[in-house]
């Protein structure tokens, strides 16, 4: 039997604030999670896309912060599209349980006035990039003693060797009391060996990864050669009839060539990859939250921390090498009990990843045959 988000500890107006947006039942993770983290115990929380992670950390600060004018959670964040889609959760629970906690965005590479604005109404919530909330705890426009909370999402993308020490720098900012909570789709030993120093006798929580494939989902694949994988993937999108694609390809060259391509045929499609800036994603993701492109091609870093609704189908060209990597990727589609569709197209040599992945997860692929 499912235990209810008031068993969890959550409050009457908190759960009345899910229930408008139809969320009553809490997933496997938030039920871990959620009263470990009102009980302000750091925690390592290892949990693939879609499992409703947000909210897992989310709802406990709602439960615990106060709606006075200071400053007392920080979320780490690696992308801006990541920290966006936080603080409009944030928003909703805020409005749906009139509750006056408010959160800012705070990341690089975009106007800084606006963000000092912001900042000066003291938000309860700080959602950010690490570069640029460090600066401005330097400039003492955060006011880091204050943090009650630090949330790390993606934590193993952001306790990288490339980005570990300005992480670092902002933890060592905030006082020994604090909580630390890292969430991740998946939690390395150099992850755990790294924040040692950091955390309080962390208790580490997981769902069994065979938990995490919505049975919703139909894995497919497509045989074909290296040289007609965009053709074949073309196809595949009409054959289909795949209203809203999610495309991964590894390299940032077969990314351009398979746009240009889909694009020569009249398909609605743009890309995400690393070379581009804040203002060119976040107009490309709302082209596709609104349905003014029905394909969109990303590498697996450039789509990492996107949350994205009612996406259809998911379709791979070039196969992730790792169970973790396909799991992550396809758990974007069959989401919220919606039917979703997993398309691998794989070369004959590709064919023993593809075995090697059905095996691990206990899924039986199903061929597409017909020549689309």
């Amino acid at each position: 039997m499912s235990v209810s988000f008031k068993e969890l500890g959550l409050s009457q107006r908190l759960v009345a604030a899910l229930a408008v947006e139809q969320i009553t039942v809490p997933t496997p993770i938030q039920a871990l999670v959620i009263p470990e983290a009102i009980r302000h115990l750091d925690l390592m929380v290892q949990s693939q896309t879609g499992t409703g992670k947000t909210l897992a950390f989310l709802l406990p600060l709602f439960e615990k912060l106060q709606p006075i004018r200071e400053m007392q959670a920080l979320v780490l964040v690696p992308t801006h599209e990541l920290a966006v889609q936080i603080l409009r959760q944030v928003e909703r629970l805020s409005q749906n349980s009139d509750n006056e906690l408010t959160g800012a965005v705070i990341i690089g590479n975009v106007n800084i006035e606006r963000q000092l604005l912001k900042l000066r109404d003291k938000p309860q919530i700080i959602i950010g990039t690490a570069g640029r909330v460090l600066q401005l705890i330097r400039k003492k426009k955060i006011s880091a003693h204050t943090i009650k909370t630090i949330i790390v999402d993606e934590a193993d993308r952001l306790f990288d060797a490339k980005n570990s020490k300005i992480i670092n720098d902002v933890i060592k900012t905030t006082p020994r009391d604090r909580q630390m909570i890292l969430v991740s789709a998946t939690i390395s030993s150099r992850t755990i060996e790294t924040t040692k120093s950091i955390m309080k006798e962390p208790r580490f929580l997981k769902v069994d990864t065979s938990n995490n494939i919505p049975n919703t989902i139909e894995h497919r694949f497509a045989t074909t050669t290296y040289k007609n994988k965009i053709d074949r993937l073309r196809k595949l999108i009409v054959h289909t009839k795949a209203a809203k694609s999610l495309v991964f390809v590894n390299t940032a060259n077969e990314i351009k060539k398979i746009v240009s391509e889909l694009k020569y045929h009249g398909v609605k499609v743009a890309s995400l990859h690393g070379d581009d800036n804040k203002m060119d994603r976040k107009a490309t993701m709302e082209k596709y939250r609104t349905g003014k492109l029905s394909v969109l091609i990303a590498s697996d870093i450039a789509a990492r921390g996107l949350d994205i609704k009612d996406v259809t189908h998911v379709f791979n060209v070039d196969m992730p090498d790792t169970v973790d990597g396909y799991l992550h990727r396809v758990g974007r589609t069959g989401r919220s009990g919606k039917a979703g569709v997993a398309i691998s197209i794989v070369t004959s040599q590709e064919r023993a990843v593809l075995q090697k992945h059905e095996k691990a997860l206990g899924l039986l692929f199903e061929e597409i045959r017909d020549d689309c």
